[in-house]
């Protein structure tokens, strides 16, 4: 099962510096990670991601990229798209059915207004207690929602094709 954490703040260099956190949080083996960014939005309402793998390595498979890539896409930047193809359509209701519903995606949304900043995790494995202690002194407003490792690899078939969940 993963975890979905969104932390938002109102000011992006608290945010970067919570997110270095959570990258010495892996180093100490406190959450393992599927998936990590910070995403800023400017005043224009502009979103920019950066990512662990622009500033450093992160050993995730294809299909945890994918997956990550396709889970923040769904719930952090098209919360507000109202026309979508056929198959991102599917995808998004494969996460409607995995418990990222519409009212989780608009709360992440309501968070990232311009000039916000939030840092996005997707954590395998969590010492919720350390964590939690650990990212106290940010503050921030703390969004949170679990993936079945049923519904990860569902979607994961969905996304390369194979299996009885492709489309």
């Amino acid at each position: 099962m993963s975890e979905l954490i969104v932390i938002g703040y109102e000011d992006h260099a608290v945010a970067r510096k919570a997110f270095k956190a959570v990258q010495q949080l892996r180093d100490d083996h406190v959450v393992e990670l599927n998936g990590l960014a910070v995403v800023r939005v400017d005043q224009d309402g502009e979103t920019h991601v950066d990512t662990p793998a622009k500033t450093e390595e992160i050993a995730l498979s294809a299909t945890a990229g994918a997956l990550w890539g396709l889970v923040f896409g769904m719930i952090v930047l098209t919360p507000g798209i109202g026309v979508v193809g056929a198959a991102l359509g599917g995808l998004i209701g494969k996460l409607n059915q995995m418990g990222v519903d519409r009212g989780f995606r608009q709360k992440v949304s309501d968070l990232l207004a311009p000039g916000s900043a939030a840092v996005v995790i997707m954590a395998s494995k969590i010492t919720e207690d350390r964590f939690a202690a650990a990212m106290e002194p940010f503050g921030g407003t703390v969004l949170k929602t679990s993936l079945s490792e049923e519904s990860e690899r569902e979607l994961s078939e969905q996304l390369t094709g194979e299996g009885p969940g492709a489309a």
